[in-house]
């Protein structure tokens, strides 16, 4: 028996809720889905269709918008099975509408099974849709037979029933038409151009698909079927004139290729422009990637690679200009199409992919190529690497340049900085690091142009109540205020901020629960002393992994080192490599006591390198200002002891702890 606030409350086997089947989606939905509008839930079931597609299944693929907000998915693909499942005993398409883990794309392991290259691996697609759909019908053309089922809420509304297929035999697929639930959705009109946008891209990646979509309430009708790619499509994006031709190419991996699958690899197609905006996609086994990731760094990374090695034997360096991989891409329009057997996104929306080898797979293949290309194509290449020098020209003009002073009447640069090389605030990173061990890591793994290292040693000064005049009594808050080369601020007013000295401040801690803390107490000192810093979008949290898993080598798979975040994630990953066919216990799994342990290659991999680390943007957010300050009383206050221990009470058992 427990009180809390004066209320007795039993606590036992009752008291646990399980949430079974859909109901974890429908309580809440946004870890599950983007939740503005019902677009994604609808793209889930196209991308159903395209994955047939993909597979060598389908060749048509229908969208249909009716009047009353329902929207039609129809493909000529193979026809979702209907039979009962061996284990389950009900049929396989209800699982498929009805289960957050299932469907055919878990049922590879290296290549083989119903798809490949698929995008909805995380197994929760459709059944998303279904659950935060008032109503969901399914109608599957296979085997001679039409079979129906309907849901409502998420539940079987119309069991399966089965019957001779009108059509002939040969005519298979599957029609999906669901009406989503408004009170999901912060709108429950779905954004016709975003859908528009996102079929016709469709059929740009599916060559030879025709992709139809319907308007009933306007009686409009569009059909998209490009034979001509990738370049067709981005020519008639991009309204400015090209500087050269469009650099056109693709990359596969064969049976041969050490560490990819068969099949793995890319399409891409560039075209540089010196005006306009830029038209920039980039999809994984054609999931739109709206937020980048791993293969758009890959497709830099190549293209700049190439570019250093044509400019270098051709003579094309200007003095005292040093080409960055941003001078080769700030005016690169791109479509990139990467497969990948295996992609790890970014949340279950999957607007980012973070697979580390994606870069490694995109940068192999486009380097090569461009290279080739600009060796065929001299003269075109002599005048990108005139715009090329122009961007960094520009660049360079722009960066705000800091003399350091040493002289007696300023404040000297602390010791325990290990300082970058260049001046340009816009590519300065600083990252404060816990402890001098992990220090000694992060400065042999990081970037000494542009990186600079500020290790800590223990916890710092909880600031949450200390005024201005007293911060500095503390060594190292003083330390961290002269390295940013800003003062102490308050909210209000406009702080002078010339003498900052870094446009990153990321906080670089231990994956544990000391490391949270530390990060915590780091966030409160910006908060208070330094609100500019955040407001203006200059301080981040570096997020390094807690777990390390050794994968042995099997087939043509080298062996390989995944990281992964957090316990989430080192699940998500066990289970996929058990997909894969690999053994668990020929797996070793590490877990990182803290950043001291790593190596400097390991940190610089995983937390330093921009294309391949993860960097968490600190910012105010849509909460108000007073809920802030109550909340940080509540946990920062000497004086909130008292109510800390009440929240605990009421609160504590939803904590997933880090013994």
């Amino acid at each position: 028996m427990a009180k809390v606030n004066g209320k007795s409350e039993e606590y036992g086997v009752s008291s646990i809720r399980v949430l079974k089947g859909l109901e974890p989606v429908r309580q809440r939905p946004g870890m599950y889905t983007l939740t503005d509008n019902p677009l994604h839930i609808i793209q889930e079931v196209v991308d159903n269709a395209t994955d047939e597609v993909l597979a060598g299944f389908g060749s048509r693929i229908s969208v249909t918008m009716h009047e009353d907000g329902a929207v039609t998915v129809e493909d000529n693909g193979r026809g979702i099975p209907t039979g009962l499942h061996p284990e389950e005993k009900v049929p396989v398409v209800e699982l498929v509408f009805t289960r957050l883990h299932a469907g055919g794309k878990f049922a590879k392991s290296d290549g083989s099974g119903p798809y490949s290259f698929a995008g909805g691996l995380h197994g929760v697609g459709v059944s998303v849709t279904n659950a935060l759909s008032t109503r969901l019908e399914v109608t599957v053309w296979r085997d001679g037979e039409e079979s129906f089922i309907a849901f409502e809420e998420g539940e079987v509304a119309e069991p399966l029933t089965s019957r001779r297929s009108p059509r002939p035999k040969s005519q298979t697929g599957t029609r999906v038409t669901a009406r989503p639930d408004p009170k999901y959705f912060d709108s429950g009109v779905i954004p016709e151009a975003a859908l528009i946008r996102l079929l016709r891209s469709k059929a740009v990646l599916l060559p030879g698909c025709e992709v139809v979509y319907r308007n009933e309430k306007t009686g409009s009708e569009q059909r998209w079927k490009y034979e001509g790619g990738l370049r067709e499509y981005l020519l008639s994006e991009v309204a400015a004139e090209p500087v050269i031709p469009a650099f056109e190419a693709e990359g596969f991996a064969t049976e041969a290729t050490e560490g990819f699958s068969a099949g793995e690899g890319a399409s891409w197609v560039v075209i540089w422009t010196t005006e306009g905006p830029l038209s920039r996609e980039s999809y994984v086994n054609l999931i739109p990637t709206p937020q980048g990731g791993t293969h758009e760094a890959g497709l830099k990374d190549g293209l700049y690679q190439a570019m250093l090695a044509f400019m270098q034997a051709y003579g094309l360096q200007t003095k005292n200009v040093k080409i960055l991989s941003e001078d080769v891409f700030s005016r690169a329009n791109f479509v990139l199409s990467t497969k990948s057997l295996d992609p790890q996104f970014q949340g279950q929306t999957k607007e980012k992919l973070t697979s580390r080898d994606a870069m490694k797979l995109v940068s192999g293949f486009v380097r090569p190529q461009f290279e080739y290309w600009l060796n065929d194509h001299i003269e075109e290449g002599k005048k990108l690497a005139e715009l090329i020098v122009s961007q960094a020209q520009a660049r360079q003009r722009q960066a705000t340049k800091y003399e350091k002073k040493k002289s007696s009447s300023v404040a000297v640069l602390p010791g325990k900085l290990t300082d970058c090389e260049s001046d340009d605030i816009t590519r300065n990173e600083l990252f404060i690091v816990e402890g001098d061990s992990a220090g000694g890591s992060a400065k042999a793994g990081r970037n000494k142009e542009f990186q600079a290292i500020l290790p800590l040693r223990g916890k710092i000064l909880n600031t949450w109540e200390v005024d201005t005049d007293k911060l500095f009594s503390s060594d190292t808050v003083h330390d961290i205020a002269v390295a940013i080369g800003v003062d102490p601020h308050p909210a209000e007013g406009d702080p002078d901020l010339k003498g900052l000295r870094y446009g990153k401040i990321c906080i670089l801690s231990d994956a544990d629960v000391d490391g949270s803390h530390i990060q915590v107490l780091l966030l409160t000192l910006f908060y208070r002393h330094f609100p500019k810093l955040i407001e203006l979008g200059h301080v981040y949290v570096s997020m390094p992994p807690l777990y390390r898993v050794d994968v042995p080598k099997k087939g043509r798979k080298a062996e390989r080192k995944i990281y992964c975040l957090d316990d989430r994630e080192l699940q998500r990953t066990l289970a996929s490599l058990r997909k894969e066919g690999l053994d668990e216990d020929k797996l070793t799994i590490s877990r990182f006591k803290g950043l001291g342990e790593m190596k400097a290659q390991q940190l610089a991999e995983t937390t330093l390198h921009p294309d391949t680390r993860r960097l968490l943007p600190v910012s105010l957010g849509g909460v108000t200002e007073a809920v802030t300050e109550e909340i940080m009383n509540l946990l920062m206050a000497q004086k909130g002891a008292g109510g800390r221990k009440l929240w605990m009470e009421e609160y504590g058992d939803r904590a997933e702890t880090d013994v």
